[in-house]
């Protein structure tokens, strides 16, 4: 064994694919980039994530409470690096990038019709948000693009190096 900075932790223990976190407020969409997020719960399904202060969708997410996480593929991989390189303060990502924001139905913030998933998200606990800027949503609305055959995503490894799904295993289980 050899020593490992306690920085890069996060590096081994990431919870999941990369994802877009979209908002909307007074009007204006913005999508940024995020990979710290998991499932707490199946029903409903919560899902706890994390959000700088610093980032613009921040104050977005905090007053509305509501977003959209949706699940780009890894033909977006370049796509969503860039978008997590500047800021919607000064830069309208959806343009910028060439992202098709798609009404939701329960939420204000755009799905993006280009990733394999969008899930409307509501904040229903901010117990979290001032000590760790961890915001609890719940998915009340889910959708999937049938049409896109490549489900493989990218999952974050830190400092511009990301894993790609590979080869799916069928073990026995006895969850369903």
């Amino acid at each position: 064994m050899k020593n490992l900075p306690l920085p890069k932790v996060y590096q081994l223990i990431e919870p999941g694919p990369v994802v877009l976190l979209t908002t909307a407020r007074k009007g204006l969409a913005n999508v940024m980039t995020m990979s710290w997020h998991m499932m707490i719960e199946f029903e409903p399904p919560l899902i706890s994530c994390v959000v700088s202060s610093a980032n613009h969708s921040f104050a977005a997410l905090r007053a509305t409470k509501q977003c959209v996480i949706a699940i780009p593929g890894v033909a977006l991989a370049p796509k969503v690096v860039k978008i997590g390189n500047c800021s919607g303060r000064d830069t309208d990502k959806f343009t910028k990038f060439g992202l098709t924001p798609v009404p939701a139905s329960q939420v204000e913030a755009p799905l993006i019709a280009q990733c394999l998933a969008n899930l409307e998200c509501r904040v229903i606990d901010t117990k979290l948000v001032t000590k760790y800027n961890m915001f609890i949503l719940e998915v009340v609305k889910a959708w999937v693009d049938p049409a896109q055959t490549d489900r493989r995503t990218i999952h974050h490894q830190g400092y511009g190096k990301f894993a790609v799904d590979g080869e799916v295993l069928k073990l026995p289980s006895k969850m369903r």
